[in-house]
């Protein structure tokens, strides 16, 4: 254990001595991981001392033996601008393949099974394309507040918190294209190729592409909870959204008029996220003159609780007539495995010990997702709203978010 300053040259010195000291009495050293569990403020400071000291040098070959790998959590910048400049001192210091910016999001079992179930089975493919999907639903909410994070909360909001990262990575690799090989670089090529084609808009069409809003107080599992404005250390007047939907549309030929919904918020009814893919119904209703009862055809990607997948389709209600209903196939990972045997960031913190990238996000990759939120989140900087509170605690949202996701046909899930 070695305490300092993170910003005095001399605690780098102490770290390298120490490290050394290791080293000599097991007399061989595999490599080095740095793991920056720090302020995100200080990361370039950190960055830049640990490279010039010596301690960390850059390696120019990713088969080279000791090996020196840097981790970095999010928040990788708070705007565009942050981040560029983040990657220009990571990339003065080190070589890409040695760093590895990490979200949690992507170590969890069906988020890593999400290529595999897509890639792996022959009769998925040819339906995963705009001629078969309605709109695609993710959603992450959360139960709790803010807690002890409000004066975190109140400067990110939660784009910056979980747009950014988390939700654009999830629909990076539900959009993407087949990657040529099960490879870093492969994989990464192609989730970017996504977050390229996501259509840009004007701030002053930010109404048909983004809804927001905040809690207050309200009743969740029976506990009577604060609204937002009324949380330790949040403004009494605060304008910070704690709910957003985004609705992006993919300008390519998979995907050309294929809405992708992204939702999160806190103090949701249950904590839950997932991937629901809404299929289109058939182009001709043989069956309405005897139940107009129809269900959309549904996969949904459960990443939490629980997770799994599971598959909704229409079936005939057993007796005289036709009567029709919505039937659920489903696939549990702890019913088929037991209980994971690794966290997700048990699993990351082992890529990152071999030196596998492929669930990391690349630098190009930070910078064009902060392409996509950056116009939302300073159009609504500049845009106080107006309504806020406009949801109860314990509720899915605000009423606008319906009227948002109607106009293209479509309703919200309620996992």
């Amino acid at each position: 254990y070695v305490q300092g300053d993170f910003t005095a040259g001399e605690t780098y010195g102490a770290l390298g001595e120490r490290l050394g000291a290791i080293e000599s009495a097991r007399q061989h050293s595999d490599g080095r991981l740095f793991y920056l569990a720090i302020p995100p403020g200080i990361y370039s400071t950190t960055i830049t001392h640990l490279a010039r000291s010596g301690i960390a040098p850059r390696v120019h070959q990713r088969s080279a033996r000791p090996w020196v790998r840097v981790v970095i959590e999010k928040p990788f910048g708070r705007d565009l601008a942050s981040a560029r400049g983040l990657n220009r001192a990571v990339r003065k210091a080190f070589a890409e393949h040695q760093v590895y910016r990490i979200d949690h999001y992507l170590g969890k079992e069906t988020v890593q099974n999400l290529m595999v179930f897509r890639f792996a089975n022959s009769i998925f493919e040819p339906v995963w394309n705009r001629h078969h999907i309605h709109h695609v639903q993710i959603t992450a909410a959360e139960t709790v507040g803010v807690g002890h994070r409000a004066g975190y909360y109140e400067d990110a909001g939660i784009v910056r918190d979980m747009f950014q990262n988390h939700l654009l990575q999830l629909m990076c690799l539900t959009a993407m294209e087949p990657p040529v090989a099960f490879q870093a670089d492969a994989v990464r090529d192609e989730k970017i190729k996504v977050l390229r084609a996501i259509r840009r808009f004007p701030a002053a069409e930010i109404h048909d592409y983004a809804v927001r809003g905040q809690y207050g107080s309200g009743t969740i599992n029976g506990r009577t909870v604060p609204g937002y404005r009324e949380e330790p250390g949040v403004k009494p007047e605060s304008p910070t959204a704690t709910w957003a939907a985004l609705r992006l549309l993919v300008d390519n030929w998979r995907w050309q008029g294929v809405p992708f919904f992204l939702r999160s918020g806190k103090r949701m009814p249950r904590r839950v996220s997932e991937i629901a893919v809404q299929f289109r119904e058939p182009p001709h209703l043989m069956f309405q003159d005897h139940d107009k009862t129809i269900s959309p055809n549904v996969i949904a990607i459960r990443v939490h609780p629980d997770e799994g997948i599971s598959l909704s389709f229409d079936i005939k209600v057993p007796g005289i007539g036709v009567r029709m209903t919505a039937a659920r196939m489903d696939f549990s990972y702890a019913e088929a495995f037991g209980e994971a045997a690794h966290s997700a960031y048990e699993t990351l913190l082992l890529d990152c010990m071999v030196g596998d990238s492929t669930l990391f996000t690349r630098g190009d990759a930070v910078e064009t997702a902060w392409e996509v939120v950056d116009p939302i989140v300073e159009a609504w900087d500049d845009n106080d709203p107006e309504h806020f509170p406009n949801y109860p605690a314990g509720s899915w949202g605000p009423a606008i978010a319906d009227e948002f996701i109607a106009r293209d046909g479509a309703r919200w899930r309620q996992p």
